[in-house]
């Protein structure tokens, strides 16, 4: 079929399997071309078909030719429908691995649940033995609780009033102002419920009970933190509770892990567009503004620059790891330079619909939001007929 990109608001409903396979191999090419990392061996990553996750399996595949282990929640394709992106990435990923003689394997799935955690167990056991980088970069709305059955849903509210700021639509570059209402109270229990470090916590107890994590393992969650104008509706706001049980998680997990000398660590990096910021009202004006700034400044960095950084530069040095004041990792200091947030503040006082094409990079970002569903890249024929319907036997 030929495939063409269908959108929905900030969704893409459909991805292209070339284009995707070609997403990927770049990030492999990159990782290749910046040398071998004295880095992990068997890596786990719960979250690795898209964004850092799967910048993180690249990393460590290509980087330190780790054996890894990825588990995702990705729509399967079937005849005359495309798979969700993650699953062509996915397929693409186990394609290179092979070629190269690296052991690669995927488990499709509920990561949330008990049965997901017990099959990929089992994998671990059977083919690597141990594992000594637990990557925990999941990025789903839902979650239903393995223990209590409940349903939890998160919201993107900000807390205790209502919050209004500039905003733009990425498809049309229209400027405007937009309100968000207050969370109630059950929104921000919800969303720590499914984008706090529960999860991260019942997968490293699940490991450890098993005894599959080695001596001096390691485990990395992801965080965001962000400037002042996106801090009531994110670091702030619902969103924010659950990232600061996210990140106090890291020192429960890392007080499990001392009897193996291990650590858990939350490495915080840079805002970038992904499906889950492009549905966040105030992020995507702030990221054009931010690509525009970082790119003119010659300091930008998409997922797998990042977290290539964050292993060669932070995490697998052979020194300590350098933290922030809060235990954290950071790698957003880039973005977070105050020569580029005063750059991004005075953009933002002067973005309107008529001046945004002027100091905005709206196409980097339609470019980037284009990639994520494998589109908009150079050498692929969207206009020829390509095989939608593709599985591979390393993803059970």
């Amino acid at each position: 079929m030929i495939i063409e990109p269908k959108m929905r608001g900030f969704i893409c409903l459909t991805s292209h399997p070339e284009g995707c396979e070609k997403n990927v191999l770049n990030q492999i090419e990159y990782i290749k071309s910046k040398g071998h990392i004295n880095g992990p061996k068997n890596v786990l990553v719960i979250g690795a078909s898209t964004g850092f996750g799967l910048a993180s399996r690249i990393t460590s595949a290509f980087g330190s030719n780790a054996s890894t282990i990825g588990v995702f929640f990705e729509k399967a394709p079937s005849e005359g429908k495309t798979a969700s992106p993650g699953w062509y990435n996915s397929i693409a990923f186990h394609k290179a691995a092979e070629e190269a003689g690296i052991y690669a394997k995927s488990i499709n799935g509920d990561a949330f649940s008990n049965d997901v955690k017990q099959r990929t167990i089992e994998m671990i056991k059977s083919d690597l033995g141990k594992i000594d980088l637990v990557i925990y970069s999941l990025a789903s709305p839902v979650r239903m609780h393995p223990v209590t059955g409940v349903l939890h849903r998160s919201a993107l509210k900000p807390i205790a009033s209502s919050f209004t700021n500039k905003t733009v639509d990425f498809h049309t570059g229209v400027v405007s102002n937009i309100t968000i209402e207050p969370c109630a109270e059950e929104d921000i229990q919800n969303t720590i419920a499914v984008m706090g470090g529960e999860d991260w916590d019942m997968w490293i107890d699940a490991l450890l009970k098993a005894d599959l994590l080695s001596e001096n393992a390691q485990t990395i969650a992801y965080s965001y933190i962000g400037p002042m104008v996106t801090e009531a509706v994110y670091r702030k706001g619902t969103i924010g509770r659950a990232k600061d049980h996210l990140e106090g998680t890291a020192f429960q997990i890392t007080e499990k892990l001392k009897s193996i000398n291990g650590h858990a660590y939350v490495s915080v990096n840079k805002a970038l567009v992904t499906q889950a910021s492009s549905a966040i009202p105030v992020i995507p004006l702030y990221i054009s503004l931010l690509y525009k700034v970082m790119k003119e400044m010659n300091i930008h960095e998409g997922c797998i620059e990042q977290i290539q950084r964050l292993f060669a530069e932070r995490v697998y040095t052979g020194a300590a790891i350098p933290l922030d004041e809060k235990g954290r990792i950071r790698v957003d200091d880039w973005e977070m330079r105050e020569d580029v947030q005063a750059k991004v503040s005075k953009l933002w006082e002067e973005a309107t619909t008529e001046t945004f094409p002027q100091i905005g990079d709206l196409t980097g970002y339609k470019t980037d939001f284009l990639n994520l569903f494998g589109f908009g890249f150079e050498g692929i024929d969207y206009n020829k007929d390509v095989n939608e319907n593709l599985h591979i036997d390393t993803i059970q």
